[in-house]
């Protein structure tokens, strides 16, 4: 019987496409390179590919002795519910239950609880999957999200409630309870007073409206495992399109063109990538400053020994089609990694690239960081991490690059899952003709939390100088920590970090103050600006790759820079499966900024629907700018942009800087920028980053696009209807 994604997949081959006239032989290269890889993955080292997993595990003997076949057998059947194959884990763990009771065997997690979670996959897979709803599974589940048919949930309460009476403190079971209520339209009012989790814990601090999913109606409802998201102009025709990946290295990049009348078209074949798969992470710059955004894929990160994968780099022709470079211009290398930071760190006008590697149990894989040589006919890539200092050890899961001494020249950040984190202040060319770094983050108060993920710079509070945030995360990341929270319970859950730049080079810690220091496990995330007040607004994307971390995906507003209220369920956005890659971008160039994410979780049968949500529209006054470099980098990364609005209270700056948005994440390279109730714009400052040089402009309209070029006198205002 084929799978629920592998059917999915093929109602979405069916649509039409252009044909392919032309895929570059670098290209093939590396599709038939990926096909090698993915086929001699090894299964008794790589928890990750479940199905191939459940056949290695089948072709084991059996141990003769009793515990050990049993657990075996509990094993497979684990293997099973992670391949989705659901009804055969049912069946496992059923004829498991009552052999582990007459020898006296417990496991660890008990059967009830494994078994539970089989019915309650079961009961995702039969109704938000093969009966998708925009609401599905959004927390609190009510209306078009409560399950049609009922015999998974049903069944995953008695086993829930079973498990709970001889464990009454365990509260990941107990809000797995709650959830399997809802599913059923049962919560709040049937679930067992000592066991219910409360609605108004789930009551949003601020109204924002709803953003609907409008995937579905768009054909952009991907069924996926965990993977990348790009919302921009790939083509240039001032429409934001969206690329989308899987991180199964023969799971196909996606890549659909935004038409301009309200619709999409799967361009992936037409734009020479069919082979081109896999990627937890894509991320997008014109490092070769042709005009068009290239995309890197990033591979072979939490797979370790199984995980030594080339990434992509992606060469936009600017005719429609891509070419894979990598060999090409020096990247290819061969270490586990997830995440990579653009950014101009010499100032020469050509983007050179960090990338963050795992390093694991004594196996080091070093950080990289590439410096492009600006030759455009013969562009290169040289690697310079050690000899400038940035050649980082550790689980690297985030990196960015940000000026946060405004100095002129672009600083890096460090997350890493285990271990300090670090600021790299960028020393800028020594007496050799070098370029150096500097570990600063101790001095600057920035090296928590000790497990972390996602990180990025950002003015949350408009002062015009560049903050950090960094989000807390656990591999074994428990439903349980997140009820805690929500509960007001202790929890010994890692939170985050928001960094409050003092402007003296050092950072103040302010999560608590401003209201997010909660129980996060943020995985994928971005920020942008949900209601044009001129206040950045930050989305989390949550989850492990444990089927036990079923918690919604977190929104949080920012409420004048003073602190971030949660708008998790006023917006619709606390989606419970697992947030990876997010982009905040105008797709329907109506001025607000709408978010695609991408919610498939690590393992094979962990998959689902990404989703588009529009913004509904708030009211307040805006801007695009569009910037071109000259003598900085094409897309002008580094940029920073400072606007002066007149308003009923006086004079007020909004500051942006120009980037993709959060280290798990592709935000569009266009600026959408909120003015809030502004009355006018007084002045828009560019500060370019190469040579350091403002250009002031004065009459600038609120509430249209423009595009700025460096050095040109006047912007152009353009027709984005």
């Amino acid at each position: 019987m084929r799978s629920i994604l592998a059917l999915s997949l093929v109602a979405l081959s069916c649509a039409p496409e252009p044909p392919v006239s032309y895929q570059a032989p670098s290209t093939k290269r590396m599709a038939a390179r990926l096909a090698e890889i993915a086929q001699n993955l090894n299964p008794a080292i790589n928890t990750y590919i479940n199905a191939a997993r459940v056949e290695y595990l089948k072709t084991l003997p059996q141990p003769p002795d009793t515990a050990a076949r049993l657990r075996a057998n509990a094993y497979l059947a684990r293997e099973l519910l992670r391949a989705g194959q659901s009804q055969a884990a049912i069946d496992e763990f059923e004829k498991l239950q009552p052999q582990l009771q007459q020898v006296d065997l417990k496991l660890t997690p008990d059967v009830r609880v494994l078994l539970g979670l089989s019915y309650m996959r079961l009961g995702e897979q039969e109704n938000c999957l093969a009966r998708h709803s925009t609401a599905s599974c959004l927390l609190p589940i009510s209306g078009d999200g409560v399950h049609t048919i009922e015999r998974g949930s049903r069944a995953a309460l008695a086993e829930f409630a079973a498990y709970l009476a001889d464990h009454p403190d365990d509260l990941t079971v107990r809000w797995l309870l709650n959830i399997a209520y809802m599913t059923l339209g049962m919560y709040p009012e049937q679930v067992p007073a000592q066991w219910l989790v409360p609605p108004e814990v789930f009551v949003s601090d601020y109204d924002i409206k709803r953003f609907a999913d409008v995937a579905p109606a768009l054909g952009l409802d991907l069924v996926s495992m965990a993977g990348g998201s790009i919302m921009d102009d790939f083509d240039g025709d001032g429409h934001l399109d969206i690329m989308a990946s899987s991180w199964g290295l023969d799971d196909q990049l996606r890549y659909f063109a935004n038409l301009g009348d309200g619709t999409f078209a799967d361009r992936t074949a037409a734009a020479g990538l069919t082979g081109i798969g896999g990627g937890l992470q894509i991320t997008h710059a014109d490092y070769d400053n042709n005009g068009y955004a290239d995309v890197l894929v990033l591979r072979g990160g939490w797979w370790e020994d199984d995980g030594l994968h080339p990434n992509s780099l992606l060469h936009n022709n600017g005719n429609g089609t891509f070419a894979d470079v990598t060999e090409q211009v020096g990247l290819l290398t061969f270490h586990p990694t997830q995440t990579a930071a653009w950014g101009d760190y010499d100032n020469d006008g050509w983007l050179d690239l960090f990338v963050g590697n795992e390093s694991y149990g004594g196996r080091i894989h070093r950080c990289e960081l590439f410096h492009s040589n600006g030759q455009a006919e013969d562009l290169q890539f040289a690697e310079v991490g050690q000899a400038t200092g940035v050649a980082v050890v550790g689980y690297v899961k985030g990196a960015a690059w940000g000026d946060y001494d405004n100095d002129g020249l672009i600083d890096l950040y460090v997350s890493r899952l285990t271990g300090t984190n670090f600021l790299f202040a960028n020393d800028g060319a020594n007496e050799f003709g070098g370029w150096t770094f500097t570990d600063k983050s101790k001095e600057a108060g920035v090296t928590e939390p000790l497990g972390s993920f996602p990180a990025w710079f950002w003015d949350y509070d408009n002062d015009g100088w560049l903050d950090i945030f960094v989000s807390g995360y656990h591999y074994e990341a428990s439903a349980g920590d997140v009820a805690a929270d929500y509960l007001g319970l202790a929890t010994a859950a890692e939170r985050p970090r928001l960094y409050r730049n003092n402007g003296d080079g050092t950072f103040a810690e302010r999560s608590a103050e401003a209201g997010v220091d909660k129980v996060l496990y943020t995985m994928g995330c971005d920020f942008g600006d949900l209601d044009n007040d001129g206040w950045l607004d930050f989305y989390a994307g949550t989850g492990s790759p444990s089927l036990r971390s079923v918690m919604p995906n977190r929104m949080f507003r920012n409420a004048g820079g003073r602190f971030f209220e949660d708008v998790t369920t006023s917006g619709g956005f606390g989606h419970l499966q697992k947030g990876h890659g997010v982009a905040f971008g105008d797709f329907d160039n109506d001025g607000d900024q709408d978010i695609y994410a991408v919610m498939g979780g690590a393992y094979t049968g962990d998959v689902f629907q990404n989703v588009l949500f529009e913004n509904p529209g708030h009211g307040n006054h805006w801007i695009t700018l569009l910037l071109e470099g000259v003598q900085s980098n094409r897309a002008a990364l580094g940029a920073r942009i400072r606007i002066e609005v007149a308003t009923a209270e006086g004079p007020r700056n909004i500051y942006a800087t120009i980037g993709t948005g959060a280290s798990f994440g592709g935000s569009s390279l266009q600026q959408e920028i909120g003015l809030g109730q502004a009355k006018a714009i007084e002045a828009v400052e560019v500060t370019w980053p190469a040579t350091g040089a403002r250009q002031l402009f004065t009459d600038l309209e609120m509430d249209q696009y423009y595009r700025i070029r460096e050095g040109d006198r006047t912007p152009v205002q353009l027709d984005r209807r």
